[in-house]
């Protein structure tokens, strides 16, 4: 939900990390975004709730990967 949410804000998202137990927004906005960029008209909660597991796994590894920490690449793949 937070990188949904800063990506519709335009916010650059190369810089921000996820800190475990935040919390932001309600549910209602929360649910908003997922329904926004999951890509399907009137998903199930099952279709729901893949969307929103494999986002997680993948903003997960990206965050572990040092490919993609700045610091580390500098601005050789800026907007990656």
């Amino acid at each position: 939900f937070q990188y949904l949410k800063r990506y519709d804000q335009g916010y650059n998202l190369d810089m921000f990390c996820y800190e475990a137990h935040s919390v932001e927004g309600s549910p209602a906005e929360c649910l908003q975004q997922f329904l926004l960029h999951c890509g399907i008209t009137d998903p199930s909660w099952s279709e729901l709730r893949n969307f929103t597991w494999f986002l997680n796994v993948q903003l997960r590894d990206c965050e572990a990967s040092v490919f993609c920490n700045p610091d580390f690449v500098q601005d050789t793949l800026q907007g990656f």
